[in-house]
């Protein structure tokens, strides 16, 4: 039987007795029941993982003491994901997919097309907020030790200003011309003799880009690339295109 897991931010690993956060610590004894004595698992999100045992257990304040400790190493390509945001919840199913692919980063698209639109100053990071804790909760589940970084929501203009150094930046795309990733990748390896260390790829809301974002985009260095015959929902070509990347990548 797994052990239950818990975030520890990394500043509090090198205290003798860290405390876990009062949500956590809520969980520990109002859901778990769990007591002191008792054997979990804490992750620090930045690739380390470690033993611990409840030393303290109290509704708001829970303490431990960390064990034996392991590093997961990065994957060799770095992934991210910038996904023009689905309407619903559609948008926390790619977050915890994503997740569980390895995307080291995810940036939510605000697209012509987009139906998700903020409401307001402030909404952008109560946004973000609410995204970065559904990650969170998901490397939890999944075992995950690289916790990925969701950035703030922004329009196609503001990505496009100032986008991501990548060695690859590929775009899901409808047009006539577009390569399947695996041709886009080979390319890469014959030009430079070497995989790419790190790629983004690009999935616009339903209906996909405009002509002009599409334009915009591969204006930016953007490879357009074809997911196949069938018209994959939003959520869907996120979600194959990061486990090919990570087929062919990792």
């Amino acid at each position: 039987m797994s052990l239950h897991r818990f975030y520890l931010p990394p500043p509090r690993w090198s205290e003798d007795q860290p405390e876990l956060d009062p949500a956590d610590a809520h969980h520990c004894t109002d859901v778990l029941r769990l007591g002191s004595g008792d054997a979990v698992t804490v992750f620090d999100g930045q690739g380390n993982e470690a033993s611990a045992t409840l030393t303290e257990v109290m509704r708001k304040h829970t303490f431990l003491s960390l064990g034996e400790r392991r590093s997961t190493p990065k994957p060799r390509c770095s992934l991210t994901l910038a996904q023009a945001v689905p309407k619903g919840k559609n948008m926390d199913l790619v977050i915890q997919k994503a997740v569980e692919l390895g995307a080291s980063s995810l940036i939510p698209l605000l697209s012509e097309r987009t139906v998700v639109r903020l409401d307001g100053p402030g909404d952008a990071g109560r946004k973000q907020e609410r995204w970065q804790s559904i990650a969170l909760e998901a490397c939890k589940q999944c075992g995950q030790n690289w916790m990925p970084e969701v950035g703030l929501p922004r329009t196609m203009k503001e990505f496009l200003s100032a986008p991501p150094l990548v060695d690859m930046m590929l775009v899901a795309s409808l047009q006539p011309g577009a390569r399947s990733i695996k041709e886009v990748i080979a390319s890469f390896e014959t030009t430079h003799t070497r995989l790419p260390e790190s790629a983004l790829v690009l999935i616009g809301p339903e209906g996909d880009f405009t002509p002009e974002e599409i334009a915009q985009t591969l204006g930016a260095g953007a490879f357009p690339i074809t997911l196949g015959p069938i018209i994959l929902r939003t959520e869907t070509a996120a979600l194959y295109c990061l486990s090919v990347l990570g087929h062919e990548l990792f």
